[in-house]
């Protein structure tokens, strides 16, 4: 996990670079991709599931070296042959897992996340879960394991695996000839997002298209259909957290609801979108329209602007603080601190969705965060941090300062214009 925390360490800064390029490639040629709160959104996103798999935040009910203990016909050493097969192991597996979490009821909610934004760009591929906490994946690793592949190859190609997702999330690429057979693509993946009914739940690969084609997932970007991006039943929240569980929310009222106890248990296991007959028709849920332009996106002036990006930097540099020190902290520290982080995103986006509660949370956080350093556990900071001390305190402050503000006013989306 040191190892994992020092990676992000290097990797988020990138990360936000190359969005940072994007997002000025988009404005000087007048294509942009980007809208303020939604990359914001992403970005926090990004920021939770680092902090879930920085904390250990997972149960894995079945572990890559458990089947592979079991299952081994060989044993391979280490290689570029070794490296390979992996890394063509991992896909498949990728591939498997990913068409799971679009074809089931309670496996979507761990996927929809990703799909949430109704924009495409490179900060959308940060949206990653912090709601798969059960880890099952390996089951689809049973060819790695049969070949003998090492756990230890496994391990490291993975996070290169996910990394290597991150540059096709862009609409400023066009169709890339040959390799379109080969790779997944900026185009492939953009049909991948979309919600036009020709292209819904296609092109499920991870790295090699050929997984798609193989399998009957693949579609190609048509010209006459423009991709449209989102969830049929959008989200209508930044707040990554609320994202990530509201599937999960709707799927658990609709089997409260549910008359049929047979109906009550397979919602959990059918089809995505599945409902109870009885369900729909008292509370029937209407798809968003694919030829809408009617976004999720409240215009905030520049105030609202700068509350926001106060909020993004500043926990972006106690994140950063937690993961360029993880080896030093003691686990009690660093899982008090995480859930800090998480209680702080999900205030801060709350506050940009303008929810009633939100001003009064943001108070309370505040000053719950100015009492959590003050705790016997975090004296150190004092004598061994000092820097980050001090700029805890002051944001903290900060928090309470804009909670007691935005109160008191008359707290609704007016206010953002």
């Amino acid at each position: 996990m040191d190892t994992y925390a020092a990676v992000l360490l290097w990797a988020i800064p990138a990360f936000f670079v190359l969005v940072l390029i994007e997002i000025s490639y988009g404005h000087f040629t007048k294509k942009q991709t980007y809208t303020f709160m939604d990359t914001l959104s992403s970005l926090s996103s990004g920021m939770t599931n680092v902090i879930k798999d920085a904390l250990g935040l997972a149960v894995i009910l079945i572990s890559y070296p458990f089947v592979l203990k079991y299952l081994a016909i060989f044993q391979l050493e280490s290689s570029v042959f070794v490296y390979i097969t992996a890394f063509i192991c991992i896909d498949f597996a990728s591939y498997w897992v990913h068409r799971l979490n679009h074809k089931v009821n309670i496996f979507w909610n761990q996927h929809v996340i990703h799909h949430s934004s109704e924009e495409f760009n490179l900060a959308c591929a940060l949206r990653q879960s912090i709601s798969n906490l059960i880890g099952f994946g390996a089951v689809f690793l049973i060819p790695a394991a049969l070949l003998g592949v090492p756990a230890k190859v496994i391990m490291s190609l993975a996070p290169l695996h996910l990394f290597a997702q991150f540059w096709y999330h862009t609409q400023h690429i066009g169709k890339l000839g040959f390799l379109e057979y080969i790779l997944v693509t900026p185009s492939q993946h953009r049909v991948h997002h979309a919600i036009n009914p020709i292209y819904i739940d296609k092109n499920m690969a991870a790295i090699f298209s050929v997984w798609d084609r193989l399998f009957g997932t693949f579609q190609e970007e048509l010209d006459s259909e423009p991709p449209v991006y989102g969830t049929l039943k959008p989200s209508k929240s930044w707040n990554p957290i609320w994202i990530n569980f509201q599937h999960l929310w709707q799927i658990t009222q609709d089997a409260w609801y549910a008359k049929n106890w047979i109906d009550k248990l397979k919602i959990w296991f059918m089809p995505t979108g599945w409902r109870p007959k009885d369900v729909e028709d008292r509370f029937p849920i209407t798809p968003r329209p694919i030829d809408s332009e009617d976004k999720y996106n409240p215009f905030y002036n520049n105030q609202w602007k700068a509350i926001a990006l106060i909020h993004f930097v500043s926990l972006n540099f106690l994140l950063l603080f937690l993961l360029a020190n993880y080896s030093e902290l003691t686990v009690e520290f660093r899982v008090s601190l995480g859930f800090v982080l998480l209680f702080s995103i999900f205030g801060f986006t709350g506050l940009m969705d303008f929810h009633k509660w939100a001003p009064t949370y943001e108070i309370f956080r505040g000053l719950l965060g100015i009492l959590f350093v003050f705790l016997p556990q975090c004296e150190f900071l004092r004598f061994e941090y000092p820097l980050f001390f001090g700029f805890y305190i002051t944001y903290f402050i900060i928090t309470s300062a804009l909670g007691i503000w935005s109160n008191r006013k008359e707290f609704n989306r007016s206010l953002a214009l």
